[in-house]
């Protein structure tokens, strides 16, 4: 199932949603809004009526730093899924672009994320050192990305660019086998995210 990028296929929940023109092609454009100063809230769109578990999450994205992004921008941009219905749980996985262009390596480390809202982010696992839930990436600000998903029941395996391997593999998602939701985008401070050609197999 191919998802337009129409508005009213969507629900913004703490972020605001455009209609933008890139190259000629209508594209969705999301920043976060309220709850400025917090990370890994629910600052995210979500497709209405949709009820995922298990399946294959597809789609394009790109980000750029927005005028007045904060030294600790990083371009945050990434899916959601299984958002319950009153957006008070769900799994996400982001990406972190300006990390994969410098020469830090602990920055680097730190390419993408995996984590569970409400209370598993990315600060609760910095906190307990607990680190298989990052992982380096090679993609940059301000070019298309192409992010898949790939999720069963407890376990989640995404892939950037159509890479062989899984660029990061979850076990044991925090909100279990047995949850499910809809799907969606997710946009962190001082991001302009854009995504088009969502799509979403469902796999029961």
């Amino acid at each position: 199932m191919r998802i337009p990028e129409e508005l009213s296929f969507f629900e913004s929940i703490h972020t605001d949603l455009q209609i933008k023109e890139i190259d000629g092609r209508k594209v969705l454009r999301v920043v976060k809004k309220d709850k400025l100063m917090q990370f890994d809230e629910n600052t995210l769109v979500k497709v209405k009526g949709l009820d995922f578990h298990n399946g294959i999450i597809k789609v394009k994205m790109r980000s750029r730093l927005l005028a007045d992004a904060p030294d600790f921008a990083r371009g945050f941009i990434g899916i959601v899924f299984r958002v319950n219905e009153d957006n008070s749980e769900f799994e996400s996985f982001y990406i972190r672009p300006t990390n994969a262009m410098t020469a830090d390596p602990v920055r680097k480390a730190h390419g993408c994320q995996y984590f569970s809202y409400p209370g598993y982010t990315f600060a609760y696992f910095r906190e307990f050192g607990i680190t298989e839930y990052e992982a380096e990436i090679r993609n940059g600000l301000d070019e298309w990305i192409d992010l898949k998903a790939v999720i069963h029941e407890d376990e989640a395996a995404f892939y950037l660019n159509e890479e062989k391997d899984p660029v990061l593999s979850i076990r044991h998602l925090k909100h279990g086998a047995d949850s499910h939701g809809s799907v969606g985008f997710f946009s962190e401070i001082g991001t302009e995210a854009f995504f088009k050609d969502l799509q979403i197999i469902s796999e029961g």
